[in-house]
């Protein structure tokens, strides 16, 4: 019991094989080898990839006795993950061979550039995190809800995030990318101009939490024994993609800028429980070796119509946490964290993420024993030897703090686990030791290109619209400049479009490094507009209503409203309510100052002659329907309405996706289209 098992290079082994429990890390996963850290070769150098070498000296280095850098205003839901198709055939990771068993799951959707105390409806990336506690160990999926980033290596994070965030000098602008040192940055590092597209895009402006997509970014690993498959991760939602109108966004933030955060809040509480698919696309070594792009690029996609995205789960929200601090502001998630059977790729982004994420959750969080905090906490078996440090909330119970040891299984503590343990791919490593980028990740415009080329003209045309606007807030004339020369090896009518907004003279294009590929065909998986939910369910009808306003025309809003899923709220002069004609009294949700159109996806205005004539006075009240004209909402109306419609310079009757409604069956053509986005054919 007490003797050890010396491998070839002399070093000594004690196993689960003699009856000890498994020694495990801080997530709960299963240690193969204790006794030598991950190297290039046996007396290669260190991989920067071995996460318990790393856990293990972090932990010690820290045994003697503040808001995130970046994703500080961010949002948490508990939920679980439930498998539906099985990938015993390329992995050994149980949460995904395990068809229907369901795994307790934690999110963490956020802003990437805002302080905790900004606005939900910034255009900014959101953050996309998802914290598996499977039964071999917490399994972190830390993404975006874009699918590329603006660096290729993790080294530039640094100045990435300096560049977009409050100038030192001045400490504003706040949560946005509108300034000269986002776009100096950017037009300085033309690997960016992929991301670049995705950031101007509808995705940074997001109508809900709950109608984006996620995405893991990176190419990972799927392991089974020494067999490896590429994987990239996707959620998909299952309300479809939405977004916002720029404008809208602006006034929403003013109008309630807790907005994404109170939307997904009401779902869970009303049992509308959000869900994504989580889909994998899977590749060998020969198609990237054939693919177009480095598949280790992370400013690169892999168009869904060249490796379909195969749907393998879901992911459900159905429990609002208990404690915004406790558990939202503490989760720690680590790019690190992965279980037996899933692995990482030589990305260089991915693996500088690997090594940064225990330092931030250090700093953050104080200490070493983060991991004792319930939310990050496994919820498997785990042991190890780990001891003492800031805020340690558990130690290892009897003599023994260390292994090999003689004190056997009843007080010797955990052992490896060459069986169950984590093993990594054992991939051939050979090279230089140098700081270059590899030629392969040099072409920085065909995708961004693919990416234009595959939305739709209205979304061209808000893409068009955003880099106006941010170009705009940017003093330097060159700064400006280089961004339109950039674009010009995108599409040059987005090009040009940009630099009539500016006033400026057309530049000559940027000389690419790599002649960008003209030939990519368009991929229909990157538009918004082409895979929108197809009913209104998840969304919200806004019902402004007067004094008198006809009960079976609002009962009849509400009833198909409530039974495609979505919801209504009721807008009214004051927050007291209305009486109806049938004299039954509703309540206000809203009054009228305080609830504007921009926070519902499609408006009705009820009104009688007195109530539209009283509303005429009211600016607010113009507002609500001027607005709701403007953003292309599908709006029903009443003929007593167009008196407000007229006060506010608008001619109801004459306006694209506009119903008169005068009883309950006349409602049936403003249902039919309620189950589009908007009215995109609106002039205007």
């Amino acid at each position: 019991m007490d003797d050890v098992e010396l491998n070839k290079g002399g070093a000594s082994h004690q196993t689960t094989a003699d009856g000890y429990d498994p020694l495990t890390t801080q997530q709960g996963v299963p240690v193969a080898d204790d006794q030598n850290h991950l190297k290039a070769g046996t007396r290669g150098p260190m991989l920067v990839e071995d996460f318990h070498f790393r856990e293990k000296l972090f932990h010690f280095d820290h045994e003697r006795i503040p808001e995130r850098v970046v994703h500080a205003r961010g949002y948490g839901m508990r939920g679980y993950f439930e498998l539906t198709d099985d990938l015993s055939d390329v992995t050994d990771a149980k949460v995904l061979t395990e068809v229907g068993t369901k795994t307790p799951a934690f999110m963490r959707l956020s802003t990437v550039a805002g302080s905790a105390g900004s606005p939900d409806l910034v255009r900014d990336v959101r953050g996309f995190a998802v914290k598996l506690y499977t039964s071999e160990g917490n399994w972190d999926l830390v993404g975006n809800n874009i699918p590329v980033f603006f660096i290729q290596d993790a080294i530039k994070f640094p100045d990435l995030i300096h560049s977009v965030k409050p100038a030192p000098d001045r400490g504003f602008p706040q949560a946005q990318s509108a300034h000269d040192n986002f776009w100096d940055f950017v037009s300085l590092t033309p690997e960016s101009m992929h991301m670049v597209m995705w950031h101007v895009s509808d995705r940074t402006i997001p109508r809900s939490l709950r109608f984006m997509e996620g995405f893991g970014v990176h190419t990972f690993r799927l392991l089974k024994g020494d067999q490896s498959t590429f994987v990239k991760f996707h959620w998909k939602p299952k309300l479809g993609m939405q977004s916002v109108l720029w404008n809208e966004a602006v006034k929403i933030n003013g109008a309630d800028p807790d907005y994404h955060r109170r939307d997904i809040w009401n779902a869970i509480e009303a049992g509308d429980y959000p869900e994504w698919e989580l889909g994998v696309q899977l590749f060998d070594q020969e198609f990237a070796d054939s693919f177009a792009f480095d598949v280790l690029d992370p400013t690169k996609i892999i168009p869904e119509e060249e490796v379909p995205v195969r749907i393998i789960g879901r992911l459900v929200l159905d429990e609002n946490v208990d404690n915004f601090f406790a558990e939202t502001e503490q989760v720690a998630f680590c790019t690190q964290n992965v279980v037996r059977g899933i692995g990482f790729t030589n990305d260089p982004l991915l693996q500088g993420r690997n090594f940064s994420y225990l330092d931030t959750q250090l700093k953050r969080l104080g200490g070493p024993n983060f991991t004792h905090i319930p939310v990050n906490a496994p919820k498997c078996p785990f042991a190890n030897f780990q001891q003492d440090g800031h805020m340690a909330m558990r130690n290892p119970s009897g003599r023994a703090n260390y292994e090999p040891n003689s004190w056997g299984t009843d007080e010797g503590g955990p052992r490896e686990d060459p069986e169950n343990g984590y093993k990594h791919h054992p991939q051939e490593v050979s090279g230089e030791a140098v700081r270059l980028r590899p030629e392969s990740f040099a072409d920085h415009y065909s995708q961004a290109r693919q990416f234009y080329i595959s939305q739709t003209e209205v979304e061209q045309g808000h893409m068009q619209d955003a880099l106006a606007f941010e170009l705009s807030k940017v003093e330097r004339a060159d700064i400006r400049e280089r961004v339109v020369a950039h674009l010009r090896n995108i599409d040059d009518g987005l090009a040009e479009s940009v630099a009539d907004a500016l006033g400026m003279d057309l530049p000559d294009a940027i000389e690419p490094l790599v002649k960008p590929d003209q030939s990519l065909d368009a991929s229909d998986a990157l538009s918004i507009l082409k895979n929108g939910p197809n009913s209104f369910a998840g969304r919200t009808l806004g019902i402004l209503v007067s004094e008198g306003a006809d009960a079976d025309l609002v009962s009849g809003l509400q009833s198909w409203v409530e039974d495609v899923g979505g919801s209504c709220k009721i807008v009214a002069p004051t927050v007291v309510g209305v009486r109806l004609s049938d004299d039954g009294e509703l309540e206000a949700d809203e009054k009228i100052e305080g609830g504007p159109s921009v926070l519902f996806d499609a408006v009705a205005v009820i009104l009688t002659a007195d109530g539209a004539e009283q509303l005429a006075d009211i600016p607010e009240a113009r507002d609500f329907v001027s607005d709701a004209v403007a953003h292309k909402k599908f709006i029903a109306f009443t003929d007593d309405a167009e008196k407000l419609f007229e006060a506010a310079g608008l001619e109801a009757n004459a306006i694209e996706g506009c119903f008169a409604v005068s009883d309950v069956e006349s409602l049936d053509a403003f249902f039919h289209q309620l189950k589009e986005l908007r009215a995109w054919d609106r002039d205007g």
